[in-house]
C-alpha cells in the first residue's frame, strides 16, 4: 500500500494533465478498491504485449503509460542500432483512443529521432507485421486489445522480423520502461519530418502477397459457387478481407451491415470475441436468410477469425480454433503433395495447448510439427529460427489464430478467410463439405476433442488468487485425475518432466514460461497457465479416442464429452 500511495501522490504532484488529477481524487474518494487496482503494478508485457483497461494509473492504459512504453521502446532501439537511421512502422485497430495512443506513439519516436510510417486509417495486425518487413523497419507497433471487451486497449510491440518481442528484447523493453519515473524523461514534442503516412499503396502489396498464397487461383466456377457471409464486428477486417475475396475469385460475399462501422463500443455484441456464438448471432442470422455455406467473423484487428459452416442436415454449426488450424493443416499438406512440392524439408508449427491432431496430420505428410509456448510470438520466433534453413507452411493456435506462409509473422485473420473459403469451394467439387472432412480426419487420425475453461479473478486480489492456484497444481500435483492415473507432469517454469511410470526427471527445451501440464494414462493431456493478456487462469483439457469402423461420429462425442466433464469437476472441484 505505501508503494501504491507514493504512485498516486506522484501523479498527484507531477505535471499530469488536469482531468487525470481530477478522476485520480474522485476514486480515491469514491473507489479506492478501484483506485488501488490502477496503481498496484505497471503494465507488462505478456503473450501478446501490453494490455489492460482504459483508465488513469500506472496499471491503465493512458497517454502516460503508453507515452513512458514509447519511451522505453525508443530507448532500447537507440541501443540496439545506434549507427542506424531506426524505422518503426505504426498501426491501430477501431477501439476508442486508438488513433490517440497511436499519434502518441508517432510523437515519442519522432522526437527521439526515429523514422516512422504512420497508418492514415485503421489496419490490421497482421498487415502491421508484413509493412514491418515490406519496409524494412527495426520495429513495430500495433493499437489493439484484440478481442478483449471495449473497456480494453493495448500495445503490441513488434521486432524486425516482423514478429512481437521475444526474449531478451521484451524484458529489455520494460527495463527501459521502468526507468522512465517522472514524465520530463518522455519526449512528445512531434518531428513532422520524421513522420510518413502509409495506406493503400501497402494495402496492395499486402493484398497481392495473400493472393500468392492461394493453392487455386484458376478455380474460378467452384469459388463462384460458394455463399459467404462475414463480418468484421465493427473493427479493421472490412479495410480488407471483402476485397481480397472478391480478387481472389468469390463473389457471393454477403457483409453484415449492422457491424461493417469501426465503432470501439461495439454496439451490436457486448464482447467482440468471434469464439463466441453469440458474438456471430447477426452473421449467422444472415447465413440462414440467404442460404450461405460459411459465416466468417473477425475480431476488431482481424488476426482472429471465427468460422461457422453449413453441415450435411442444413444448421450452421460452429468451428473451434483447433478444429480450423487442423482442416487448413490437412489442406495446404494435401494440395503441395498432390503438386509434389513437399520435399521433406517442410514444417508446421502448433503450440502446446492446440490440439494433437495437427501433430499426426504433419507427421502423416512427413511433415515436421514443431511445438511452442502458447502466444503466436513463438510461432513466429520458430520462422527466423528456421529461416534458411527449413520451409514454413503455416501454424495455428486453439485461439482462432493460424498463418499461412512466411511473409506475415502473427496470426493472420485476412489470409485465413480467403484460404478457408477456397478450401470450401475445392471440397464441393468434390462433392463433400467442410463437416465431412473434419469426420473424416476423426476416423483417420483419431477424435481429439478439447474444451477450454477459464476463471476470472480481477485486481490485485484476483493476481494473488492466480498465483496461489498455480503454487498449489505446481507443489502438490495430483496423482490421479478423475480415476486416472498421472503418468506425466510437466512443470514449464521449472523447465521438467517428470515421468512418473519411469520415475525419472528430464529437461524440457522450451523457453521458462509458468505452464503446468498432467499427462494421463488414457492420453488426456491437461494444461493449466495464467493468462498473459487478461486477469484469468486457464485450463485446456485434451481427450483421444479412436473411432472404431461402426461407431458414428457423434457417439464418439458424447464419450468424449462425458470423460471431459470429468476431468473438470474433478480438477476444478478439488482446488
Amino acid at each position: 500500500m505505501e508503494k501504491i500511495e507514493k504512485k498516486i501522490d506522484l501523479w498527484l504532484e507531477d505535471n499530469y494533465d488536469l482531468a487525470t488529477k481530477i478522476e485520480i481524487t474522485r476514486l480515491q474518494k469514491d473507489d479506492p478498491q478501484q483506485l488501488s487496482d490502477a496503481f498496484y503494478r505497471n503494465l507488462e508485457f505478456g503473450t501478446g504485449g501490453l494490455r489492460g483497461v482504459m483508465g488513469v494509473g500506472t496499471n491503465r492504459m493512458n497517454q502516460y503509460t503508453v507515452g513512458a512504453a514509447t519511451q522505453g521502446l525508443a530507448n532500447y532501439l537507440i541501443q540496439q542500432f545506434d549507427q542506424e537511421e531506426i524505422r518503426v512502422a505504426i498501426a491501430y485497430d477501431s477501439r476508442n483512443n486508438s488513433r490517440f495512443f497511436a499519434d502518441i506513439a508517432a510523437d515519442v519516436l519522432s522526437a527521439n529521432g526515429i523514422q516512422c510510417f504512420l497508418f492514415s486509417a485503421l489496419r490490421s495486425t497482421p498487415e502491421l507485421s508484413f509493412t514491418v518487413r515490406k519496409y524494412l523497419c527495426h520495429s513495430g507497433i500495433v493499437i489493439t486489445a484484440s478481442h478483449n471487451p471495449k473497456e480494453y486497449n493495448g500495445y503490441k510491440v513488434y521486432w524486425q522480423d516482423g514478429g512481437q518481442l521475444l526474449p531478451p528484447h521484451d524484458k529489455n523493453v520494460i527495463k527501459e520502461v521502468e526507468k522512465i519515473s517522472k514524465l520530463n524523461q518522455v519526449h512528445r514534442n512531434r518531428n513532422s519530418e520524421l513522420v510518413t503516412m502509409i495506406g493503400k499503396e501497402t494495402d496492395e502489396q499486402y493484398i497481392e502477397n495473400i493472393l500468392e498464397l492461394t493453392l487455386h487461383p484458376e478455380a474460378l466456377n467452384a469459388k463462384n459457387n460458394i455463399s459467404i457471409v462475414y463480418s468484421p464486428l465493427h473493427g479493421t477486417g472490412g479495410v480488407i478481407i471483402p476485397d481480397v475475396l472478391k480478387r481472389s475469385g468469390f463473389h457471393h460475399v454477403a457483409v453484415v451491415e449492422e457491424q461493417v462501422e469501426p465503432d470501439g463500443n461495439f454496439p451490436t455484441t457486448p464482447y467482440p470475441n468471434p469464439e463466441e456464438r453469440s458474438t456471430l448471432q447477426l452473421a449467422l442470422e444472415k447465413a440462414d436468410k440467404i442460404n450461405a455455406d460459411i459465416v466468417m467473423a473477425t475480431d476488431p484487428d482481424a488476426d482472429r477469425v471465427g468460422v461457422a459452416v453449413r453441415n450435411n442436415d442444413g444448421e450452421m454449426v460452429l468451428l473451434n480454433g483447433n478444429s480450423v488450424a487442423a482442416l487448413l493443416t490437412y489442406y495446404i499438406l494435401s494440395e503441395k503433395k498432390r503438386n509434389h512440392e513437399l520435399t521433406g524439408n517442410e514444417f508446421v508449427v502448433k503450440t502446446i495447448v492446440t490440439t494433437e491432431l495437427i501433430s499426426d496430420i504433419a507427421l502423416d505428410f512427413n511433415v515436421g510439427c514443431e511445438d511452442v509456448l502458447t502466444g503466436f510470438k513463438y510461432i513466429a520466433g520458430k520462422i527466423a529460427e528456421y529461416e534458411g534453413k527449413k520451409q514454413f507452411l503455416c501454424g495455428g493456435e486453439e485461439s482462432y489464430g493460424f498463418l499461412i506462409g512466411d511473409s506475415v509473422r502473427d496470426k493472420d485473420a485476412n489470409v485465413t478467410c480467403c484460404l478457408f473459403a477456397e478450401m470450401t469451394a475445392m471440397l464441393r467439387t468434390e462433392g463433400k463439405t467442410v463437416v465431412d472432412l473434419l469426420h473424416q480426419l476423426y476416423r483417420d487420425y483419431g477424435y481429439y476433442y478439447e474444451e477450454q475453461v477459464s476463471i476470472t479473478k480481477k485486481g490485485a486480489s484476483g493476481a494473488v488468487e492466480i498465483r496461489k492456484m498455480m503454487q498449489t497444481f505446481r507443489e502438490n500435483p495430483p496423482k490421479m485425475i478423475a480415476s486416472s492415473q498421472v503418468t506425466k507432469f510437466l512443470d514449464y517454469k521449472q523447465q521438467i518432466c517428470i515421468d512418473t511410470i519411469a520415475d525419472k526427471t528430464i529437461k524440457i527445451s522450451l523457453p521458462s514460461s509458468d505452464v503446468l501440464q498432467f499427462y494421463t494414462e488414457d492420453g488426456t493431456i491437461i494444461t493449466v497457465r495464467p493468462s498473459g493478456t487478461e486477469p484469468k487462469i486457464k485450463f485446456y483439457f485434451s481427450v483421444k479416442e479412436k473411432v472404431k469402423g461402426s461407431e458414428t461420429i457423434e457417439e464418439v462425442e458424447r464419450l468424449l464429452k462425458t470423460r471431459t466433464e470429468k476431468y473438470i469437476d474433478h480438477l476444478l472441484t478439488s482446488k
